[in-house]
């Protein structure tokens, strides 16, 4: 854990949206928040109204709502106003083949802009939305079609052949395939029908409970769990957007989350045009140069990303960095999995800010804890709780529970229900579901602790604690200390079988160029972790691997880690980017 502070420069402090975090946390309530929406008459929602409709209705029309950099380099703008007829029209499309209210529909897409029209039209029309990666095989599909009750899917010729078609009989829920460059067999032209469409359509008004989400996260079994989020959800989105990220209209705002997870549906769709900015899309995958290029010319002005990119751009070398200067970036954050305290410093000195890391879940659906643009960052904390979110430390022992009120002690990280993004249900599994919530708490199944002037402090999922003669250690805190070694890209940190200590911890890293993986490094990066955490947290082995197992939101696996070292069933693994453990 560092000790020392990060002091943000007092002029953003001044004109953060969040500029007084106890002052807002002490009068901030959902229901008063809600004026910050509009809603429908009777009471209504739309998710799609509040992205699109209510701006154009307003005068902004003109405003570009989404900036799409194709592989090539080229930009192609759609303005708000694109993006209501555009919508509108797949809105059209969808209710004249039979897909409406409730309904579910899928899209299989890379980063195009049909993706984003798809998303925003399918709630338009009052339809459930549910992104999959483009990178998913056809197993991961129909397990998630299955679950979902997939009715539409919108996808690629390419893709359609390669990986959806020989599935449709196995899909009895299927109707429709909407093919974005064609048509094949039984499936649609979307672009032919787009045409044939009217521009004008009335966005369903949905009650605050309906479905409009759906999102699937991994687990330990060989089975995904569907996430279920409703229309209500968008006040969270909308509100934690201006606290959490700083968002204000007419910034220029860049998510480099795939709309496949959670974080790029949320804030890569809905957050960013609530709150009237122009979203940055860039089709390409990660690319130093290409990256940095884009901060510059986009002129962003409020950046979000993930450790595993922010590690790969450490990797490179600030000087790859300072090629450009960035005058409109103001505010940059991290996701996904813990920063550690190295990165945050890097940023800083790289960029002149640190990085502001926060913490949230797919069930969660929102930003819960997070480091303010007003805040001093402490690296390596997760931050504070938003206003209106009531987090706490937990102590969960057989059948009792307990709120840990001593500081820094490890306990379940737990969240008080009631805020809107909070998940309706695990489709189909309302057992698994009830046992998130015990005792007036949400429990998220990650342990942390909270320190005496109220920041949290990632530990590490419950079921990665590793306990070593008689102590309870934390990975990330090992993964946090080897991260500091100029060798480490990356590591990760598991719990094996002693006869003696019941558990040793083992570190698998990955180094950067120019580092050789051998013994003497190898002792080396024993002794800096000893020397770092002392002889009972520091790792008693070392693995080098060229890569980690790592989900394509950038989370290291610890669990395939400790299934392959063991032997044991590897679980669900169809969100697996890397298998080169």
């Amino acid at each position: 854990m560092a000790d020392n502070l990060i002091v943000k420069d007092a002029a953003l402090a001044r004109v953060a949206n969040l500029s007084d975090y106890d002052a807002t946390r002490a009068t901030f309530s959902w229901d008063s928040a809600r004026a910050q929406i509009d809603g429908l008459s009777g009471g209504r929602l739309n998710i799609a109204h509040e992205a699109i409709d209510r701006h154009v209705a307003t005068g902004h029309g003109d405003q570009i709502a989404l900036r799409w950099i194709a592989k090539s380099g080229d930009r192609t703008d759609l303005t708000y106003a694109d993006l209501q007829k555009q919508t509108n029209r797949f809105a059209n499309v969808l209710i004249s083949s039979g897909i409406g209210r409730g309904d579910k529909v899928y899209a299989l897409l890379g980063r195009v802009p049909e993706l984003y029209v798809a998303a925003l039209g399918t709630l338009k029309a009052g339809a459930v939305f549910c992104p999959l990666f483009s990178a998913f095989g056809p197993e991961p599909i129909q397990s998630r079609m299955e679950i979902g009750g997939a009715n539409a899917v919108i996808t690629s010729g390419r893709l359609y052949k390669r990986k959806l078609k020989a599935l449709r009989e196995h899909l009895p829920e299927l109707r429709e395939v909407f093919l974005t460059d064609g048509q094949h067999d039984s499936t649609h032209d979307l672009a032919e029908l787009m045409a044939q469409a009217s521009d004008s359509f009335e966005t369903v008004a949905m009650n605050p409970e309906d479905p409009a989400l759906l999102h699937f996260t991994s687990g330990t079994t060989g089975k995904p769990k569907g996430v279920s989020h409703v229309h209500e959800a968008v006040l969270a989105h909308h509100v934690t957007g201006r606290f959490a990220l700083d968002l204000k209209p007419g910034d220029v705002f860049w998510c480099t989350a795939d709309p496949g997870w959670v974080t790029g549906t949320s804030y890569g769709v809905v957050a960013p045009l609530t709150n009237r900015t122009t979203m940055i899309v860039d089709e390409a995958e990660f690319d130093v140069t290409r990256w940095y290029d884009t901060l510059a010319r986009e002129a962003v002005n409020v950046w979000y990303t993930a450790p595993t990119a922010i590690r790969m751009l450490m990797k490179a070398g600030s000087d790859a960095a300072r090629v450009h200067e960035y005058p409109a970036l103001r505010f940059m954050a991290s996701v996904g999995e813990p920063l550690n305290a190295k990165a945050v410093i890097w940023g800083r000195d790289t960029f002149g800010m640190p990085f502001h890391d926060n913490w949230w879940q797919t069930e969660t659906g929102g930003i819960m804890i997070a480091n303010f643009a007003s805040m001093d960052v402490k690296p390596g904390a997760m931050g504070k709780p938003l206003p209106g979110i009531e987090a706490g430390i937990v102590d969960v022992t057989g059948d009792s529970l307990r709120e840990v009120t001593e500081p820094m002690t490890i306990g379940e990280l737990a969240l008080r229900p009631g805020w809107p993004s909070m998940m309706r249900g695990y489709l189909h599994e309302e057992e698994r579901y009830q046992k998130c919530f015990r005792d007036g708490w949400y429990l998220s199944g990650d342990l942390a602790m909270c320190d005496a002037d109220g920041y949290y402090w990632f530990v590490g999922r419950s079921k990665d604690l590793i306990k070593s003669s008689g102590h309870l250690i934390g990975p990330f805190e090992v993964e946090s200390a080897l991260m500091e070694h100029e060798a480490v890209a990356e590591v990760g940190v598991i719990g094996v079988p002693d006869d003696t200590a019941g558990e040793i911890v083992k570190a698998y890293i990955a180094l950067k160029p120019g580092f050789e993986p051998d013994e003497d490094l190898r002792l080396e990066l024993l002794g800096h972790a000893r020397k770092r955490l002392g002889p009972a947290v520091a790792p008693r082995e070392i693995a080098f691997r060229q890569n980690l197992p790592k989900t394509r939101s950038g989370k290291i696996m610890r669990r395939l880690l400790k299934a392959r070292e063991l032997g044991l069933p590897e679980g669900d693994i169809s969100t697996l980017e890397s298998d080169e453990a």
